[in-house]
């Protein structure tokens, strides 16, 4: 059986908690109704039953990511900066389902989905001097924002314009 520490285990927690805020309330935004079905999609996109289990297994490794980085940072400054871009990463993955589907505007979530990524590139950037493996627990979350990015574009240039009241109400 593995010994983990108990600053491991608590951040461990805290990340899950923090995890589970940020997927439940992007899926509380996440509308797929008929606006959202009325879209026309480039061929390639997933299936909408996918989404899900991605999200889960991304989320799931940013959480132990964070807690490997937690427990190898040197100090509390190290700490508070991995928490920082963990917090600005939730706020901006939030951000993107608010933009897309609850405001309905793709070319919004198009600009904000930058910073999104960025926000990933700086969660690896902020805990590979810690860990590698961290780091490398977060690669796949940069991909698959990168994947979404590219879906995101195309949404927006087959869909647009966006924000005419006509839209609004699908």
């Amino acid at each position: 059986m593995m010994d983990y520490s108990d600053t491991y285990l608590l951040a461990l927690k805290v990340a899950a908690a923090g995890a589970i805020i940020v997927g439940g309330v992007g899926g509380f935004l996440t509308e797929v109704g008929p606006w959202y079905r009325s879209l026309r999609n480039p061929w390639w996109k997933p299936p909408d039953w996918a989404f899900g289990p991605i999200w889960t297994v991304i989320l799931a490794l940013a959480t132990i990511a964070a807690a490997i980085a937690w427990e190898a940072a040197p100090d509390d400054a190290a700490r508070q900066w991995i928490l920082i871009s963990f917090i600005a990463n939730a706020v901006l993955n939030i951000g993107w389902n608010l933009f897309f589907f609850k405001l309905r505007r793709p070319d919004w979530a198009l600009v904000e989905v930058v910073f999104l990524w960025l926000s990933i590139l700086a969660m690896i950037l902020v805990v590979l001097p810690f860990s590698t493996q961290a780091a490398l627990y977060i690669a796949p979350y940069l991909v698959w924002v990168f994947i979404a990015a590219l879906l995101n574009r195309q949404v927006v240039l087959l869909n647009q314009p966006f924000g005419r009241s006509d839209q609004q109400n699908g």
